[in-house]
Parts: C-alpha cells; structure tokens; sequence
C-alpha cells in the first residue's frame, strides 16, 4: 500500500498538475492538504476518473484536506475532535481497506500559527492539544493508524537549510517542537526519520527569493506510525522533483510504503 501527504496549495490552480501527479506516480491512496474549495466545488469526477474514490473536508478560500483512494475507504470522519466550536477544516480520517490489512489513516492541516505569540499561536498549540489526545485515541484503538500531513512543524535544526531564519517563527518555537514531541513520545514513530538521518531533506520551498533553486527549504510534512503500522512500514521518501514542475505547489509528496 503506497500512501502520498501532499499540501497542493489550491485544488483549483493545481488541478492539471494534481491529475498528471496521480497518473504518472499512482498512489494507492493521496492525503491532500488546502484544497482552498467548499466540498460541493471540489472537482470530484475530475479525479474519480483516474480511479480515486474521494473524500473531502473543505471550505471556501483556505484550508481543507481530502483522501483520494485507489483502495475502499470505510468510517469516514471529519474534523478533529476535542472543539465543537472549530470551524477550519483541518482533519479527515477513514479506513483504508487493503488487500491483507486495514489501516486507518488521518489527514491533518495543522495550523500554521503566525503571528507568534498571539491568537494564532495560542489556536496552534490548542490544535495540538487536541491531536495528542486523538494520537492517544488511535493507539488505544490498537489498528495500524497514521497521521500524515502538513504539520507546520520543523521538527530539528536539521530539517531547515536556515535553521537560524526560523527561530521566531512559531514552526520552530520551542514550544512548537515539544507539543511535536509529545506526540512521537506517545509511541508513534516518524516515518521519514526512521529510514533517512541527516539535514538537507525538504518537503517545501517558498516561492520567494529563489528558495527551490537555492535549496533553501525546510521540512514540515509528516508522517507519524502507531507501531502496528511501523511494523508494516517498508520505505518513507519526499518526491523533491515535483517541485520542479510547471506551476508547482510549494510543497512535495511524502511518501510511506506498507505491507497491508
């Protein structure tokens, strides 16, 4: 099972390259991240063409996140639980259906909380309260489950070209790190990380100041495995080449291949 988190950056601006993506590198099942459109605009047939069964979470202008699958997908739910009051669309998790085994997979938006500190740091670090209670509800449950996504999370030093141009920024702050780490201390593994040591491995890269072209990137997708589904890991890579295309999103594919 060949699982992609991709933050597309717009559905809509990105729909040809988005199809061409799913056509040549054919994921089993794709994690997206701001489809920036309301459910009912989300151009579903578009993709369900290619093979996709899709899911989504969106609204209008930011935000959203959807699963396209390959595989049947079962017990779709949205939104991450712990604030009725919430309204950004920022969580989708389903079953995903394989031909051995069933993994349940979550796909999160996690907030990017600039400026910091303020409203939107404060909003960060409560979304993360809440996802260390949803990663606690997952390892409970005791199925293969992931969590992948765009984490606005610089985890190290290491997953930025320019470690000391993000040390105000709330995708560094300490307290950012270790709301991140309490996470993956919970018992979860971070894919990329258990396959692949050392800096130099981004998943996006501004559209300013020449940031592809100099490598000046950072990484901030993820994917976290309960350890059912670390055993069932094979291989976790960052698909950097895309970046490269035709009017690409600033960030890459991060991918996680499993037995299931």
């Amino acid at each position: 099972m060949k699982i992609a988190t991709f933050n597309i950056n717009g559905i809509k601006a990105r729909l040809p390259a988005l199809k061409d993506w799913l056509t040549e590198s054919a994921p089993d099942v794709a994690i997206l991240q701001e489809i920036k459109s309301v459910d009912d605009a989300f151009p579903r047939e578009a993709i369900e063409e290619l093979g996709y069964a899709v899911e989504t979470h969106g609204q209008k202008g930011f935000n959203g996140v959807a699963i396209l699958s390959k595989l049947p997908l079962e017990d779709v739910t949205r939104g991450l639980p712990g604030d009725d009051d919430d309204e950004q669309t920022r969580w989708i998790e389903a079953t995903v259906v394989g031909e051995t085994d069933a993994v349940r997979v979550c796909g999160l938006y996690l907030p990017n909380g600039n400026p910091a500190p303020g409203p939107k740091y404060d909003y960060k670090l409560a979304w993360m309260e809440r996802l260390h209670a949803r990663a606690q509800a997952l390892l409970a449950a005791e199925m293969p489950a992931l969590m992948a996504g765009d984490y606005n999370v610089i985890p190290q030093a290491e997953d930025a070209a320019k470690p000391e141009q993000w040390t105000k920024d709330a995708l560094f702050l300490p307290e950012t790190r270790q709301a991140f780490r309490r996470i993956l201390n919970l018992g979860f593994t971070e894919a990329f990380r258990a396959r692949t040591h050392g800096g130099g491995h981004y998943s996006f890269w501004d559209y300013q100041a020449g940031a592809w072209e100099r490598n000046n990137g950072i990484r901030i997708d993820h994917f976290l495995l309960t350890p059912a589904c670390a055993d069932m890991m094979t291989d976790c890579w960052i698909e950097s080449a895309v970046r490269g295309r035709e009017k690409p999103s600033d960030h890459v594919p991060v991918w996680v291949s499993l037995t299931a």
